[in-house]
């Protein structure tokens, strides 16, 4: 299954999953089977560098202030569950330069259901639906995506479906489907950086697994997707792409704590009518229970997309991702670590169109504290390094660091 989004967002989010799932409030119950958990959080941040500019010249430093209320909805039945969660962020730029140019109300919604009638590795169905919608900005560039340095205000839809039946304890097929929207709604936020540029894309894929023994599981993947993108220079570029993927590899559990899904293979990638790349791919993930308090994942994928940051070109993306949650105290308090590392390599297709290369890296850790039942503390230390290729760097193009601390309270009921 090509799951460029599910990995990337989870990829990033390794830190903030651990973290909940470290410390989960207990939540106000109604009946036996739904939980709802409402909280708010209250947080002052500096950020180093807020609107990823190129250079040490300007005020790009500055104080923000977050009020974050968000709710979040937990339905389980005997074989469907049911996740609902919603957020509103408002932040307070100190500077006026900031709250004048870019968004200051963010916020965003995700929706996941779950259903099954098999248990374990018996025979059945199993489904799997979720829906996600993120209006961001800049401010929130540090937290979310997959290490990339955009920077700039846009809204993320996504829809993807998944079903999969296993015909006996050995051998099990799946099918995939997705839509993305992503819009970008400042395409120049600086002159330090070219126009930012989205696209619609569909994905379908099908696959087959045959598990010889529990400890095991032989994958097999062929998947397309096509593009419909917003970087099109001139008429001799098509506004459509697509491409087609074929993976193989082996999955399942190496033991009781730990599991792993490693798929590696070929893609082709026809870019608007006048270009395509072909080459190899890779999807893996890794999920280690090292401990009942230590757990750590690592998330890696490649693939082909338009370029959303040059016109008439297409882009290759490597992304990797670590994270390490850590319980101390009985619980009370918990430690987050993760890393990711994106490079990017764009080919253009047209004469005004640049070759280049694009990477960055982004640390992010985090402590979280209950004080009782209600209240719990947080401090978390975000960095971010984007740097270009020699050709490109001498121009200030997408090179630049940015780090931020953050310091606040969370109130769940």
């Amino acid at each position: 299954m090509r799951k460029i989004v599910v990995l990337a967002v989870v990829g990033v989010l390794v830190s903030s999953a651990l973290a909940e799932v470290l410390d989960r409030p207990t939540g106000i119950k109604i009946g036996q089977r739904m939980t709802l958990r409402p909280y708010v959080s209250l947080s002052v941040s500096w950020d180093s560098n807020v609107a990823g500019t190129h250079g040490n010249g300007g005020n790009k430093g500055d104080v923000l202030w977050t009020i974050n209320p968000g709710l979040s909805l937990d339905y389980r039945a005997d074989t469907w569950s049911l996740l609902l969660t919603g957020y509103y962020n408002y932040h307070a730029y100190t500077k006026s330069e900031y709250s004048g140019r870019h968004n200051q109300h963010t916020y965003g919604e995700t929706l996941r259901w779950n259903w099954s009638n098999s248990k374990g590795v018996a025979k059945g169905w199993t489904l799997m639906l979720s829906e996600t919608f993120q209006q961001m900005a800049m401010s929130d560039d540090l937290s979310y995506g997959d290490g990339s340095s955009y920077t700039a205000d846009r809204y993320q839809f996504t829809v993807n479906g998944a079903v999969q039946h296993r015909f006996n304890e050995q051998w099990h097929a799946d099918l995939d489907a997705s839509y993305y929207l992503l819009d970008y709604e400042n395409d120049s936020v600086n002159p330090t950086r070219s126009a930012l540029f989205g696209w619609q894309r569909w994905t379908a894929g099908a696959g087959l697994g045959f598990a010889p023994s529990r400890w095991i599981d032989i994958l097999g993947h062929v998947g397309y997707h096509g593009y419909k993108q917003d970087n099109v220079s001139s008429t001799r570029t098509g506004s459509e792409s697509q491409g087609y993927t074929a993976q193989a590899g082996i999955g399942s559990h190496a033991t009781e704590r730990i599991s792993y899904r490693a798929l590696a293979g070929w893609s082709r990638f026809e870019y608007g009518d006048t270009d395509s790349a072909d080459g190899f791919i890779y999807t893996l993930s890794g999920n280690w229970k090292i401990s009942d308090t230590l757990h750590t994942m690592l998330l890696a994928t490649s693939y082909y997309q338009p370029s959303e940051r040059e016109r008439s070109s297409k882009s290759r993306v490597d992304s990797a991702s670590w994270g390490l949650g850590k319980a101390w105290v009985r619980g009370k308090l918990n430690s987050t670590l993760d890393l990711t590392y994106r490079h990017e390599t764009h080919e253009g297709t047209s004469y005004d169109s640049l070759d280049y290369a694009i990477d960055v890296a982004s640390a992010r850790a985090g402590l979280h504290y209950t004080l009782n039942r209600f209240l719990t503390g947080f401090l978390t230390a975000e960095y971010q390094r984007s740097f270009n290729n020699e050709s490109m760097r001498k121009y200030g193009y997408c090179d630049y660091e940015r780090w931020r601390l953050t310091m606040g309270v969370r109130f769940t009921y």
